[in-house]
């Protein structure tokens, strides 16, 4: 197996940024999912209420700021923001404070999204701490929904779109399901069998720590914002499970490193409770 992709998302429910290489941190992918769309009760904001932040394309700037960009309006820079208050978010059950990221950046989506917004920034990402039911107490986590990596296996999305093909339907790419890491050269579904082991990109190592439950997000359009009806439907008639409709596998990092498109995949024995 190879890593045939790596992704990231600078903000949670925005484009992806697509690399040849990726440092990993305790976290997560270095500059994911660090930066929030929130309502401004601090509630968090994700395409499957505003399919038009799939349109929003960040990219990072110097000294840790962004560049947001959408069709239709002016460019803006946001300057990693200074310090100052903290304000209490919520992403599904965690409450974690973060740094409002001001008002030029909050009007800029409130006038995108039509309606009131605000941005903030995760500015010590080592607040917010995964699940514990799948993960360790000193485990940490971004903006992510739930854990610092998806996992996804090229060979999957495959048998995906041949249901597809077969009822009819046209292939989905993978970016419907917006992965940090792609593998290539595993057989379809054969991480299913890669639950509670390790699995090692290069020289670093993950622990697989659940599979990922897929919802409507899946069917936007990453490129148009569109909303359809699949994959989510062939994924609820051929991989329904008590855990949802399954697609992918969440990651934890046990090391740091530097990890590359083409890098050797490999998959160790069922990791031990309390092994470092």
């Amino acid at each position: 197996m190879r890593l045939a992709s790596i992704h990231t998302y600078p903000v949670k429910s925005c484009h992806r940024l697509d690399h040849d290489d990726a440092v990993v941190e305790p976290w997560g992918l270095a500059g994911d999912r660090r930066w929030l769309v929130v309502e401004p009760d601090g509630t968090f904001i994700t395409q499957r209420a505003e399919p038009a932040l799939a349109l929003v394309q960040p990219s990072h700037t110097g000294e840790g700021g962004l560049l947001l960009r959408t069709p239709g309006m002016p460019d803006l820079d946001v300057p990693a923001p200074a310090g100052g208050d903290l304000m209490a978010v919520r992403v599904w059950r965690s409450t974690v404070d973060a740094t409002p990221a001001g008002s030029a950046a909050d009007d800029w989506l409130s006038t995108l999204l039509d309606r009131k917004v605000r941005l903030v920034y995760l500015d010590d990402p080592t607040r917010r701490s995964p699940d514990q039911k799948y993960a360790r107490p000193g485990d940490r986590v971004s903006f992510a929904d739930g854990y610092p990596l998806l996992l996804a296996n090229s060979a999957s999305l495959d048998a995906v779109n041949d249901w597809l093909v077969e009822a009819g339907e046209e292939p989905v790419p993978m970016t419907r399901f917006r992965p940090n890491v792609v593998v290539g050269g595993a057989p379809a579904w054969a991480e299913d069998e890669w639950l509670g082991r390790r699995i090692r990109v290069g020289e670093v190592a993950f622990r697989v720590a659940k599979p990922c439950g897929r919802c409507v997000m899946t069917t936007i359009d990453q490129e148009t914002a569109e909303r359809g009806r699949q994959p989510l439907r062939v994924l609820g008639r051929r991989r329904r499970f008590a855990a949802g409709l399954l697609f992918g596998v969440n990651l934890i990092p046990d090391r740091t490193g530097t990890i590359a498109v083409g890098d050797p995949v490999e998959v160790d024995a069922p990791a031990v409770a309390g092994d470092a």
